[in-house]
């Protein structure tokens, strides 16, 4: 290993899992990895998020950074958050079924996909026969994760073989065991009283599948060779048990014992005991045995410590028993089999040089396997998948606007309209269709400048065609939402599908090349858009005002226009001086979907209307929505969909989608044609290269070959599915950057006039 890598590279990992005071083996476990870690690398900060499974219980030391609730999904999202923000550059994760919440512990996987940062595994479970939701978290664990560790060489041949895990993501690193020299259990045995006795010792929360009751059983004919023989069984009753039954099963193998006659042999010790005082049983003790029921068991903790520090192991044949105790370093009887512990626990007991040379065979093991020794080489994988990152572009190139381009456009419609969703880039008719994606595509017609006549015709009466069948005269609204069988999924679509409906007419009767679809649209306008008068959405308002600025240009002096142009302004304005703070310069609390879009309805509003102070609020607006998008590094972050609802927080990254860039470019370009300041142009351009790939991930979400588009950037990667707001986003946000490069300072110097 790279010592220079690990100490020097890696400054800081999250270590998620159980932890001590809570009583299980995997919170010793994460607990000795965390004490290892910090050890062997005191330079290196590691940030422990323990799983809680009683809140408050607990009194956690301070190496804990934080609990995580087991059952509330809410707290998974909020520790992927606070790993984020940490600089934690890893994520190690502690896998076992049954300490996450959701269905086989799925809420975990929530937490994973909400960061960015590579992920290594260790699984001290691989069940080789799962259940449906077992297998879909499992699977779900080997896309995430960039390595995977098992304890035993056949947890790599099952995920494999069942889950088609890729081999070389897997490697094995057994079970750490503590650093204690070989030692003379009697020097041992007057701690605990039991001078003058030979030692068989269990340890380990006691539940039914441990096997007890087959040492119990064998211990008559021990007891008959050896009177002075005693079984102890060490270990807390299993909380999860205790919960349901309470001591009903340790009451009933202390009857099995005095049944046998060997209750003056078998010592129960109802105790979770610490670190160090478990190791001086263990070296109390003059046998350790695992007499575990279930063969598939691929880690054991006891077994690996009692290997550590030198016991002769007698043992069922599980994985991980035939794994570490291979090549003559214990020995194996099997399941249930009373009669062969018996013999064996009699033949070592009987003869100190067979013990204590299985006992040194056991010790030299576990040399190897010293928490030290796992703390470096997990240190390893730690850093060879940190420095396997993707490395960050440079300096960002110049925006290069692509072509308009309908191809997949194209893909996703039908003689019906635009369908909403997609598999990757395959069409998804489950879904049907909606008049917002059809709004969307029919302003696009108009937009794209280089298409022949017949393709722009046949399209532009399709997405007409759709919006003039979604409106419900008896409703005096638009429908939204069409199965694919073209029977509708409601009478009144919601408020801001009704808004965009009334934008894209608004914009036909501007934009459109042939005088039919503007004739068209301004007649549906004039026949729907008093509905605007009865919206009470902020959003939706402002697209019905955008709907309006656009039907005033291609109109001079149009009633309706200048009407709904003229209700809402100061209504949006009022709300801005209600809800804002010093530093929350917005219209609500909180910050949701297509946020640019109220400051740009102000912008043209105030243009159209000739108010200075309407323009002013909008640019104002605008400047502030624009600097919450940006990363540290001065990227456009588009304000994620996880941020929604959450009042006067600042916006988190993740998930960010195409419509937020499209509503901040043609912002911008609104921006720039009222005032000519070319800060307004670098903005626009700004969200236009997060397309291309001038982002949080470096991922371009424009699949330049077929102008599709991804639907958005999570914290893993890509949404690859392709949906038709995606694909239109980015279509109208190339029209609009390739229509900023042609407006001329001369119009910019008419807009600075108005404003």
């Amino acid at each position: 290993m790279n010592q220079a890598v690990a100490l020097d590279g890696i400054k800081r990992i999250a270590l998620i899992g159980n932890f001590l005071p809570r009583k299980c083996g995997l919170a010793t476990f994460t607990t000795d990895t965390y004490n290892a870690m910090a050890s062997r690398f005191p330079d290196l900060a590691v940030d422990v998020y323990a799983m809680d499974d009683h809140v408050g219980r607990y009194d956690y030391p301070p190496a804990v950074t934080s609990t995580i609730p087991q059952q509330d999904r809410s707290a998974y999202m909020d520790t992927a958050r606070k790993i984020e923000e940490s600089g934690a550059q890893a994520i190690w994760l502690q896998h076992e079924y049954g300490i996450y919440g959701g269905a086989a512990g799925e809420h975990i996987l929530a937490l994973l996909d909400r960061t960015t940062l590579p992920l290594i595994v260790t699984l001290h479970t691989v069940l080789e026969k799962p259940s449906a939701d077992e297998r879909s978290v499992m699977e779900g664990l080997l896309r995430r994760a960039s390595k995977v560790i098992v304890m035993a060489e056949r947890g790599q041949e099952i995920l494999t073989r069942v889950y088609g895990a890729n081999p070389r993501a897997i490697v094995t690193i057994p079970h750490g065991v503590p650093d204690r020299e070989f030692a003379d259990p009697d020097a041992f045995k007057p701690r605990f009283g039991w001078e003058g006795h030979k030692i068989i010792l269990t340890f380990g929360l006691l539940a039914p599948g441990k096997g007890i009751e087959t040492v119990i059983e064998a211990m008559p004919d021990v007891v008959a060779q050896h009177p002075d023989a005693m079984y102890v069984v060490l270990g807390a009753t299993h909380p999860n048990l205790v919960a349901h039954e309470g001591e009903k099963y340790r009451d009933s193998l202390l009857d099995l014992a005095a049944e046998k006659g060997v209750r003056d042999n078998v010592a129960f010790i109802d105790a979770f005991v610490e670190h160090d005082e478990l190791i001086d049983y263990l070296q109390a003790a003059d046998l350790y045995v695992t007499p575990y029921l279930n063969p598939a068991q691929i880690t054991s903790g006891t077994l690996s410590y009692a290997v550590g520090v030198g016991k002769a192991v007698i043992s069922t044949p599980y994985v991980h028993a035939t794994e570490i105790l291979a090549d003559g370093h214990g020995v194996l009887v099997d399941f249930r089999d009373v009669a062969a512990f018996a013999r064996e626990i009699n033949n070592l007991l009987g003869s100190e040089r067979n013990r204590t040379r299985l006992s040194q065979r056991a010790y030299d093991r576990g040399r190897t396997m010293t928490w030290s020794r796992v703390a470096e080489r997990a240190m390893n994988e730690i850093a060879a998948i940190i420095e396997g990152r993707p490395q960050r572009i440079g300096a960002p190139s110049p925006i290069k606007p692509l072509a308009p381009d309908i191809a997949a456009v194209e893909r996703m419609s039908d003689s019906t309209g635009m369908l909403q969703h997609s598999i990757y880039s395959v069409p998804d008719r489950r879904h049907g269709y909606c008049i917002d994606d059809n709004a969307r595509a029919l302003i696009l017609m108009s937009a794209i400048e280089k298409l022949d006549d017949v393709t722009r015709d046949k399209w532009m009466t399709v997405y007409a065609s759709f919006v003039q069948y979604a409106w419900n005269p008896q409703k005096r609204r638009f429908r939204n939402f069409m199965n694919f069988d073209r029977t509708w999924c409601e009478d009144t679509g919601s408020e801001d599908s009704n808004g965009r409906a009334l934008w894209a007419l608004g914009v036909t009767a501007r934009d459109a090349r042939t005088r039919k679809h503007r004739d068209w649209a301004t007649m549906m306008f004039d026949m729907t858009a008093s509905l605007a008068f009865e919206l009470g959405s902020p959003r939706a308002q402002s697209f019905a005002m955008l709907g309006a600025a656009a039907m005033l240009e291609a109109s001079p002096g149009h009633q309706l226009a200048h009407a709904i142009l003229s209700r809402f302004p100061d209504e949006h304005m009022a709300l801005l001086d209600t809800a804002r703070r010093p530093d929350w310069v917005w219209f609500e609390v909180v910050l949701a979907y297509d946020n640019a879009r109220l400051p740009e309805a102000l912008i043209r509003a105030g243009k159209a209307l000739g108010r200075r102070d309407v323009v002013e609020t909008g640019l104002e607006t605008l400047d502030w929505i624009i600097s919450q998008q940006k990363n540290p590094e001065g990227r456009f972050r588009a304000v994620g969909s996880e941020s929604f609802g959450r009042p006067y927080a600042p916006p988190l990254p993740f998930d960010q989608q195409p419509l937020e860039a499209q509503a901040t470019i043609e912002a911008c370009c609104a921006a720039y044609g009222v005032t000519g300041d070319e800060k307004w142009r670098a903005e626009a351009e700004r969200a236009y290269g997060w397309y291309l790939g001038h982002n949080d991930l470096d991922l371009p979400l424009a699949s330049v070959h077929d102008g599709g588009c991804f639907d958005g950037l999570m914290p893993t990667g890509l949404n690859r599915n392709q949906g038709a707001e995606s694909i239109l986003a980015l279509q109208l946000s190339s029209c609009a950057i390739s229509g900023l490069s042609k407006v001329t300072q001369g119009v910019a110097g008419t807009g600075r006039a108005v404003a």
